[in-house]
């Protein structure tokens, strides 16, 4: 992996979006590091929309409804959700950096989130930057069970209906494989990232940002789009 350490260049939303479109993006050691490292994996990521799977018991718990799917409805408290330590992740990337970076982002419209609520309280989530017809996913975290997973499930859903080609991991783990994601060499990565840069730009807001989407139609968007 290449992880040159930052040099005396300052991160402005600009310039991240323009690292995000050269396929390169920010992490810190820990919460505590101010510093960042550009990262640029040899292997990339992906979750390739067209063969996104969930389990049986993911799909009837999202049919549900157990959670309460809000966009953009509170970015920042989905981003302290995901910055903070959890059982097994003791420490987490996410530095007051990061969190200032992606908040301005958000502020701009490139940035995003999807929230899962339960009896008034948030209670997991995940965000990611979006830029032409690519989603980049960039944490989640959850405090009840299924929460960011249901999340995740709306987000693709969104995403295809919206007309995205590209959903980027950054890295695999064991979770998100079970939802069909895999590696791609970082040339493969290359050539899926400037298609999803070309033509016109994806709608993240296909549905609207307070339009209250039940599960059965999420299933179904994901379904209908394969």
């Amino acid at each position: 992996m290449s992880r040159p350490r930052e040099q005396q260049v300052e991160i402005t939303p600009e310039v991240l979006l323009k690292a995000y479109a050269c396929g390169i993006f920010p992490m810190a050691e820990s919460a505590d590091d101010p510093g960042l490292y550009w990262i640029e994996p040899d292997k990339r990521g992906i979750i390739p929309l067209d063969s996104f799977s969930i389990s049986s018991r993911l799909a009837r718990t999202v049919r549900a409804d157990r959670f309460e799917i809000r966009i953009d409805h509170d970015f920042e408290a989905v981003m302290r959700g995901c910055a903070t330590p959890a059982q097994g992740r003791p420490s987490t990337w996410i530095n007051a950096r990061i969190h200032k970076l992606y908040c301005d982002l958000h502020a701009r419209g490139y940035c995003h989130s999807v929230e899962a609520w339960q009896d008034g309280a948030l209670v997991g989530g995940l965000y990611g930057v979006r830029l032409g017809r690519a989603f980049f996913g960039e944490s989640m975290f959850h405090s009840a069970r299924d929460a960011s997973k249901v999340a995740l499930v709306h987000l693709v859903a969104r995403l295809k209906k919206g007309g995205f080609t590209l959903l980027d991991t950054q890295f695999v783990t064991d979770h998100l494989r079970s939802f069909g994601a895999v590696e791609v060499t970082r040339q493969r990565y290359t050539a899926l990232l400037a298609q999803a840069l070309q033509g016109s730009e994806a709608d993240f807001y296909c549905w609207g940002p307070g339009e209250a989407i039940t599960g059965a139609d999420c299933l179904q968007s994901i379904s209908q789009a394969s």
